[in-house]
């Protein structure tokens, strides 16, 4: 009998979605239970909720699914994840993307390099540039594509290809968090070790704090499933179920928020109140030629992006400050990847914890504005772009007391009404 291997989405809601053996019911119960009846000494298939539940197990299959890995683990956090891998490392030196999330800097520098574990951040966007940072005791490459905030994608097989030929047991870790399984796959690229902040798009509504992993390994996912129970950062059964029916409409939402990215996108570069936009999708972008190797391709051949835009605005960082008080449908907020827009300042928000000279080596300027672009409609998304650059241009005005028109960004009052949806 032909076995079919089923497609993303019938994926995503059936794997680990079997009907409860107990009752039948098409969504199973939440297992709440801290504890598990033993029949007999040692022969219950749960012990303790921390170890394992049926509700854990289930999130935990279906995300293993979506990301093409054999082994999925769940915690409390996407930090937790970042914790325990760099704890399994037991020292040694890494090379990261210098631009990562700003928690994981932080850890890298303030926690893990005082367990014995160095970091040389780089900018990893020519691979070759690491056969001048790997050294005996490197024990892994730690990848973001696209980084954060500022959206440079990294060649992940290239990475791998590179660094396993310098040595073998070097391992390839990539966060996908800002792509999704949707979007890209890495552990397909070469990668060892795949993380997610589940609380972003794999979640997807902006109600559960949770984090994951995912490898082909035996050996690696032993080794942070015991981690995992020793250290007990574990999510609760309830946010397991919450982001299981999440990722069900994972599919959905990826390609909903791609594609409003990418027409907001285009518009922002096309507008004279923006510096320059920064979006994988967009011809624009200096690695664009890299979503045809790493991305899902819609029917037209068109590689999907993610929902992710940083934009540099003019006017400085009193800009980019009116500008984020100005949005009605975009909220000022951290985190990502939720159903709403979101956005935020990275250089006094996400990645406030780096110094001036941290920041602007990562690109990470005052006047640079993080979106998350949400599933809203999009002409509605365009419109209140438009209207905040005007509030924010008459907001500087009235603050700098005579400042010359002329030296205000100009808005093209009509972009907004030619956007297309069908962009």
């Amino acid at each position: 009998m032909t076995v079919r291997e089923y497609s993303f989405a019938t994926t995503a809601i059936h794997t680990g979605s079997h009907p409860d053996p107990a009752t039948n019911a098409v969504i199973a119960p939440i297992g709440i239970s801290t504890t598990f009846a033993q029949s007999e000494i040692g022969t219950s298939k749960y012990e303790y909720s921390r170890s394992g539940n049926d509700t854990r197990e289930r999130f935990e299959t279906a995300v293993a699914a979506l990301e093409r890995g054999k082994y999925g683990l769940a915690f409390a956090s996407g930090s937790a994840v970042t914790a325990t891998i760099l704890e399994s490392f037991r020292g040694g030196h890494i090379v990261s993307s210098h631009d990562v999330y700003g928690g994981t800097h932080r850890y890298m520098t303030k926690v893990a390099k005082h367990k014995g574990l160095e970091t040389t951040f780089a900018n990893l966007a020519d691979p070759e540039v690491l056969r001048t940072l790997v050294r005996r005791d490197t024990k892994a490459v730690w990848v973001e594509s696209p980084t954060n905030p500022t959206l440079s994608l990294v060649d992940i097989r290239e990475i791998t290809r590179i660094a396993k030929s310098i040595n073998p047991q070097i391992l390839i870790v990539v966060d996908n968090t800002f792509l999704s399984p949707y979007v890209s796959n890495p552990l397909t690229l070469g990668a060892d070790i795949v993380i997610h902040s589940v609380t972003k798009y794999i979640n997807g509504h902006s109600d559960v704090v949770m984090g994951a992993l995912i490898t082909n390994s035996e050996t690696l996912y032993e080794t942070f499933k015991f981690l995992q129970n020793a250290n007990g950062a574990v999510p609760s059964p309830f946010d397991c179920f919450l982001a299981h029916r999440g990722l069900k409409t994972l599919a959905l939402r990826a390609k909903a928020a791609s594609d409003n990215a990418l027409a907001i996108a285009r518009y922002l570069e096309s507008s004279p109140a923006v510096l320059s936009v920064t979006y994988p999708g967009l011809e624009s972008h200096p690695q664009h030629h890299l979503t045809y190797k790493q991305h899902r391709l819609d029917a037209a051949g068109r590689p999907f992006s993610g929902g992710m835009i940083s934009f540099r605005i003019k006017g400085g960082a009193l800009a980019a400050e009116q500008f984020c008080y100005s949005t009605k449908l975009f909220t000022l907020a951290e985190s990502l990847g939720g159903v709403e827009s979101l956005l935020e300042i990275p250089a006094r928000m996400t990645h406030a914890g780096l110094t001036e000279d941290e920041r602007v080596s990562a690109g990470v300027y005052p006047d640079l504005i993080r979106v998350s672009v949400g599933i809203e409609d999009l002409e509605d998304l365009v419109w209140d772009i438009e209207q905040a650059f005007k509030k924010a241009k008459s907001a500087i005005l009235e603050m700098s007391g005579g400042v010359k028109e002329q030296e205000v960004p100009e808005i093209d009052s009509g972009v907004g009404s030619e956007v297309s949806t069908n962009i």
